[in-house]
């Protein structure tokens, strides 16, 4: 009895590393992937635009902060705007109302922190929100207020600040897809992982 308990305990632990071995494996290549949008120049545009569903995007040159987790996740396979549309079409009310609409629109709908924020809230992890450096691994999504109603959203990268203390963030604030060192720069209102 005690030998079967043995084998089922190593068997169990198995499990649990080669779970946590394949989190780790997407989430790095997620925030590669985020990285590897710092070296595409973009221009900061939040305009509305009719995009192609699913797989849909922005013209390439252009971009607010959500498009940064939108382009990280599609490289690694993952379509956010497909996702958040049909999660929005079967549980409209349980996402923010703040735009009047009536029904999900499909061009847009993915492009909003705050249904982000829901979504992953819904289908992810919810981490904790802390003021340590530590609790925001590599691949983790987070979400800011800049002030007033104001949202914004980043990917945590691999790299550390120059003080070794931190890991920065990828974002689109204004000056295009880049790397910097904001993570405590703002007040932190959300703090995700997501896989599929």
């Amino acid at each position: 009895m005690q030998k079967k308990f043995y084998i089922l305990f190593i068997l169990y632990v198995g499990c649990l590393a080669t779970d946590l071995f394949a989190q780790n494996e997407f989430t790095d290549k997620l925030a590669e992937a985020a990285f590897s949008l710092t070296h595409q120049k973009v221009e900061y545009d939040a305009t509305y635009f009719a995009i192609s569903y699913p797989g849909g995007d922005v013209p390439a040159d252009k971009g607010v902060c959500t498009d940064v987790v939108i382009r990280a996740y599609r490289k690694v396979g993952i379509d956010l705007q497909k996702e958040v549309h049909e999660d929005m079409k079967a549980n409209f009310s349980k996402y923010p109302t703040k735009w009047g609409l009536k029904q999900p629109d499909k061009n847009i709908d993915h492009r909003r922190v705050p249904n982000l924020m829901t979504f992953f809230s819904r289908f992810g992890t919810t981490q904790k929100i802390s003021t340590e450096p530590k609790d925001y691994l590599p691949g983790d999504i987070v979400c800011w207020n800049l002030g007033g109603a104001i949202t914004h959203i980043g990917i945590v990268s691999k790299n550390k600040s120059k003080d070794g203390k931190r890991n920065l963030i990828i974002h689109n604030i204004g000056q295009g897809q880049m790397e910097e060192d904001i993570l405590f720069e703002f007040k932190i209102i959300g703090h995700y992982s997501f896989r599929k």
